[in-house]
């Protein structure tokens, strides 16, 4: 039986953190569905299709990784993909608290669980907020994105 797990975020932009934690859930997932939530009445910093593209360049050779948006329920997304398992990254107690009130409703909701995976210690301190707000007052981001000028 196929194992696929869905991470779900808005990705803007797609972090070295998010990056690392794809790479953890394929060691565990024979597929990996990155869903890229849309919602109209959020602002974005980076295109839809740049942020596509720019994922899409980190595992440019591996068919276990799919890129799909959505603009439903995660959980409704699951189902419609057929993923068993909702992705998350924890990058520290706080992150913790806030994804497992979210996981439990998830599973109310869909009988979905959710797996949590560490973020590697060099990258708990990413913060996509804050990486865009380094961006957006011309300030350097190869540190925190790899392959940055896939996305700018």
């Amino acid at each position: 039986m196929k194992r696929t797990g869905l991470f779900p975020g808005s990705f803007d932009p797609f972090t070295k953190g998010h990056e690392a934690v794809v790479r953890k859930a394929l060691l565990i997932f024979d597929e990996v569905i990155i869903g890229i939530g849309v919602n109209s009445t959020k602002s974005y910093l980076f295109d839809l299709e740049k942020r596509k593209a720019h994922i899409r360049s980190l595992f440019p050779d591996d068919p276990r990784v799919r890129i799909e948006t959505y603009s439903t329920l995660t959980v409704n997304f699951c189902k419609e993909v057929r993923a068993d398992h909702i992705i998350r990254g924890l990058r520290d107690s706080k992150d913790f608290e806030y994804e497992r009130s979210i996981a439990h409703m998830n599973h109310e909701l869909s009988g979905i669980e959710t797996i949590f995976f560490l973020t590697d210690t060099q990258y708990a301190a990413i913060n996509a907020t804050i990486v865009r707000e380094i961006y957006r007052n011309g300030g350097n981001i190869t540190a925190f994105v790899t392959n940055v000028e896939q996305l700018v």
